[in-house]
Parts: C-alpha cells; structure tokens; sequence
C-alpha cells in the first residue's frame, strides 16, 4: 500500500465559460448546458463550512484567515467570507435549537463558563441586563450534554452565567424524565436556580479538588503525596470501568468495592490534619483540605449515584474553542456576531464528540428536515435517501 499526501488550498475555485452559439436564421442564442452541480449559485455549502471551521472551529481571526487564502491565489476578501457564514447560519438556526433541545434530554450535564469581550452590545438588551442584575461582564458558557451514544456541545455568549445558561435549557427537557446529573465546579454561579419541578442531582469536579493540591505540591510534598495518589488510584479504578465497558450500575457498584474505601481512609486522613494540628488551616495545603471537606458530598457523588462522573473536563475542553477564539481575536465586534460563533462551535463541537465530519455538504435538505441531518444520525440519513456517501 502506497499513500502520498499533497498539500492544498482550503477553498478552491472553477471557473467554467459557457459556450454560447448564435442562429443565423433566427438570430436566437443558444448557451452550452452547465455540468451536473453546476449552477447559479456561487459558493458550495462546502465552501462556507470550510470558512467556518477555520474561523470558529480552529480560531482563525477573518484578516488572518483572509491573508492565507490570498497567499494561496485566493483573493476572497473578509467581508466577503463573513457574509457567506452568516448565510449559513441563518439555514442552520434550527439545528442549533434542536441541539438544544435534545441537549435538555441529557442524561449528565457539564457546564461552565470564561470571560469574553462583545464590543458592540446591543443597547437596549444591555440597558435592561443591566437594570435587571447590575451585571457589565460577559461570559461564554460551555454546557455537555451526555447520553447513551450521543453528546451535544452548547455555547452561549451573553451577560448570563453558566448555570442561568443550564436553567434555560433545562425548561425544555420532558417532564417524565428521571433528574439528570448536572456536574460543575463549586462556583455557585455554575448551579441553576430551577423551579421545585425541575430536580437536578448536582456533583462537582474533583479534577478542581486535585489541582488545589497539585499547587502546593512543592510546599508539602508528602502530604499532598498521599492525597494525589489517592486520586490517582480512583481515577485508574474509573478508567478500568470504561475500559469494560461496564453499565452505571455495575460502575457504581465498582467504585463503591474499590474505590470507596480509598475515599473513606483520605477523608479519615484529612480530618485528622486538624484535629492534631499537623496542619494550619490558613496555609496552602489547609486552604486545599478545607476544600475537599467543605464539598465533600458533591465531590463523592460518584459513589452514591449511578453514571455521575468523577470530573467536569469535558466542559473544560469545550471551553477550549472559546477561549482560543479570545486569545486570537480578542473579542466579537457584535452581539450577532457572537451569536453566530455560538452556532457554529456548538455545531462543530458536537461533530467531533460524535466522531463525525462537520464539513456539512447538505444544507437545502437540512432545512426541509433538521433533526435527520444531525452529526449522530447524518450518515444514515444519507444512505436512506440514497445521496452518494461522503464523509460530511
């Protein structure tokens, strides 16, 4: 087996001259028939979804993203690419809100936030934010919804925190479902407020817990010694488990026999700390304990309820998008605009959850049909309808 791989352009151009024939009878022109997928329209859908995976899926700043596909003999302007995106956004508004639908069915979700910059904010939404919660920042919150084979990224850009963004999302969820599990850090903005009919099951990240100790490490060596190798036997009992491929019941259960007591003899250890003073509760590694006793319960969840995970990481790596996207842009100009980067990072985040290509090719039968062209679904929608296979 041979494999070469070449290099190219993210976008390429054709340009095709249509022969045209005049009779010398009539005087009626006559143009040559286009060939097949060729036709009035400029850009393929494939175009705009190259644009924006560049731009919001690997944080390319549009002058930068411009200047690349000049190099390349691309001449396609800034402005010019930012309309294309925005044309698409429009035709996939309704997958977006059916992520989020979808997402409030979840059976675990993650969700936190990190600061962002919206120049041009509208004023009179500003004007009453402000009014309403005397709040100027703006955030950008990463919610996952995870289920049994299927996981759904959410960002949202506004002046609300990450657990107002979860509350929201939650009112669409069925009523007859059981409570989900809502996984975060100990910030109490990250936890919704929801009605009394609305019943969340709230644990929180011991990878946070972790790296408390991690920080004083060098100041305490040999304490913290102890606690991260606690950790690091729970972790590698829970990596044992997904490695098996074991249910939430058998997991619980698992965790319960091996890692229960692990827990139990550290909390032992953390409370004799104090108790024999071996430790000033205004230090480093007091801070650090303090911690760990203080949320103890929600830290432990994964002992107590099946399919809670040990940590928020998955939110954390979502936020990732968002937060190359500030390092390299510094901010939206817009509120559309930082709607627009909210649809598209969702879109492609969930993609790649999924396992799935977000080169999207199909965007005239996605609006006829959106919930058949979703990332988990999209190629078995395409086999059905009888559409050559492709890998987007």
């Amino acid at each position: 087996m041979l494999v070469r791989i070449k290099g190219q352009a993210p976008i390429d151009a054709t340009v095709y001259e249509l022969e045209r024939l005049r009779c010398n009878l009539c005087g009626k022109v006559f143009t040559a028939e286009a060939p097949e997928g060729v036709g009035e329209q400029k850009y393929d859908a494939s175009a705009a979804s190259m644009i924006a995976l560049l731009r919001y899926g690997s944080g390319f700043p549009w002058n930068r993203l411009e200047g690349l596909e000049d190099s390349l003999g691309i001449p396609l302007p800034a402005a010019t690419q930012c309309e294309i995106v925005a044309e698409t956004a429009a035709a996939l508004r309704l997958v977006y809100e059916g992520l989020i639908r979808q997402a409030a069915q979840g059976e675990v979700l993650h969700n936190d936030d990190t600061s962002m910059r919206v120049l041009a904010l509208n004023r009179a939404e500003s004007q009453a934010a402000d009014a309403a919660s005397e709040r100027t920042g703006v955030f950008t919150s990463g919610i996952v919804s995870t289920a049994r084979g299927r996981d759904i990224a959410l960002f949202f850009t506004g002046h609300q925190h990450a657990g107002e963004n979860l509350a929201d999302v939650l009112k669409q969820r069925a009523a007859e479902l059981n409570a989900p599990i809502q996984m975060c850090d100990a910030l109490s903005r990250n936890v919704p407020k929801l009605p009394k009919e609305l019943e969340i099951i709230v644990g929180h990240c011991l990878a946070h817990s972790r790296r408390r100790f991690v920080e004083v490490t060098p100041n305490f060596p040999e304490e913290c010694r102890f606690v991260l190798e606690s950790f690091r036997e729970v972790y590698a009992n829970d990596a044992l488990a997904r490695e098996q491929n074991m249910t939430p019941e058998e997991r619980l259960a698992f965790h319960q026999t091996r890692s229960g007591p692990v827990m139990e003899q550290l909390k032992v250890w953390l409370r004799a700390q104090f108790e024999e003073k071996k430790v000033e509760p205004n230090s480093g590694l007091g801070v650090a304990i303090t911690y760990l006793l203080k949320h103890w319960d929600r830290l432990t969840l994964f002992l107590r309820q099946p399919g809670a995970p040990l940590d928020n990481n998955i939110a954390e790596r979502a936020l990732k998008k968002a937060i190359r996207h500030r390092k390299n842009s510094l901010f939206y100009k817009t509120r559309n605009g930082a709607r627009m980067g909210d649809l598209f990072m969702s879109l492609i985040h969930t993609c790649e959850l999924c396992g799935a290509n977000p080169l999207q090719r199909r965007v005239a039968e996605l609006k006829s049909k959106p919930s058949e062209w979703m990332p988990w679904n999209y190629q078995d929608t395409v086999q059905r309808a009888g559409f050559c296979v492709d890998s987007g």
